[in-house]
């Protein structure tokens, strides 16, 4: 396989509801899925092995919550630890990727699409997981 025919599952980690999308390194591109609700940040496994196995990433990536300074907080450190779990559980490379401002991004575009009946959390929380793919996937190429 070329590594730019690989399939990116994306995660949005948040302590109520994770952002999910998938993204395609051929397209350089990520569509949202629904997102998983979370209890103080732990989300149902099985919905989530159910994502594994409907889409078969080839990597994982989430993303990773830092002050605008690029510094750590709780969240970073959560995370962190939801990444581990994935990897640990599935066993699929997993990598993090700098995230800030990725939620605003994310109202922007789809208020674009939409307005305000657009802005609903969930979907918010899976777009900011596009944006995370994308700007992944970018960042790969570039650097």
């Amino acid at each position: 396989m070329t590594q730019l025919s690989r399939s990116i599952l994306g995660f949005d980690f948040g302590k109520k509801s994770i952002g999910v999308a998938i993204g395609q390194e051929v397209t350089g591109t990520a569509a949202p899925l629904t997102a998983i609700p979370a209890k103080d940040g732990i989300p149902n496994w099985d919905s989530i092995a159910a994502l594994y196995k409907e889409w078969q990433p080839h990597i994982v990536v989430v993303g990773l919550p830092l002050n605008m300074d690029g510094t750590t907080q709780q969240m970073t450190f959560s995370a962190k630890k939801f990444g581990n779990r994935l990897h640990n559980k599935f066993k699929v490379p997993v990598e993090t990727y700098d995230e800030r401002l990725t939620t605003a991004d994310a109202k922007a575009r789809l208020f674009e699409l939409g307005g305000f009946k657009k802005l609903e959390k969930g979907k918010i929380d899976s777009v900011s997981a596009c944006l995370i793919v994308e700007g992944w996937m970018e960042q790969q190429y570039t650097a």
